[in-house]
């Protein structure tokens, strides 16, 4: 190809056409490289931050003890689940009174009960859901999710074709779903 584009003099021409040619593709497509670079950046920031947000910073006898004591209601509960089968078991007449004095528990005090364990579980899992949506950041610089408005500040985002709409009941299906696969559900409903 170097010798007929020399014999044709046209090599030089050619290749500052192929390099303007790229120039205005780039404009509308964007460079790949460089989203890339900057989907590498974004999630190395994000694991920075998940370390910094773990590391100990020194934490007192009593931030151990607490955090410990955090930690203990669901294995509690548990294990005592499966202690009152064998305590049915080892002690029958022991384990009937104590049922028995159950049955005495006025039915508000359960509601009570359930109520204090509801929103004690009910917390936990809000705030384990109010982490997660820190996890969306590496999903961000892959390009699945939305970048927030500080990151589209810094980067000029690539215009791409507009999505085509999704139905609203697909969207809150896969928002209280993390197994729900969008892709599956189209390709059912193509078949359909």
């Amino acid at each position: 190809m170097g010798v007929i584009g020399k014999i044709l003099g046209a090599g030089a021409a050619a290749r500052g056409v192929g390099e303007a040619v790229g120039g205005v593709a780039e404009v509308f497509v964007g460079n790949r490289a460089a989203r890339e670079a900057m989907a590498g950046t974004l999630a190395t920031a994000a694991v920075e931050q998940f370390g910094a947000e773990f590391a100990r910073a020194g934490g007192s006898r009593f931030d151990g003890f607490v955090n410990g004591l955090n930690r203990l209601p669901r294995p509690l509960l548990a294990l005592s689940t499966l202690g009152l089968f064998v305590y049915a078991m080892a002690e029958p007449a022991g384990f009937s009174t104590r049922m028995q004095g159950l049955q005495l528990v006025p039915e508000p005090l359960w509601w009570l009960l359930g109520a204090v364990v509801s929103f004690y579980f009910g917390a936990r899992e809000l705030h384990h859901q109010r982490t997660r949506a820190a996890l969306v950041l590496p999903r961000a610089a892959a390009g699945l999710v939305a970048p927030s408005p500080v990151t589209a500040l810094e980067t000029e985002p690539d215009p791409a074709p507009a999505p085509r709409p999704v139905p609203l009941a697909t969207l809150t299906v896969g928002a209280a779903d993390r197994d729900h696969n969008a892709a599956v559900e189209e390709w059912r409903r193509l078949r359909a």
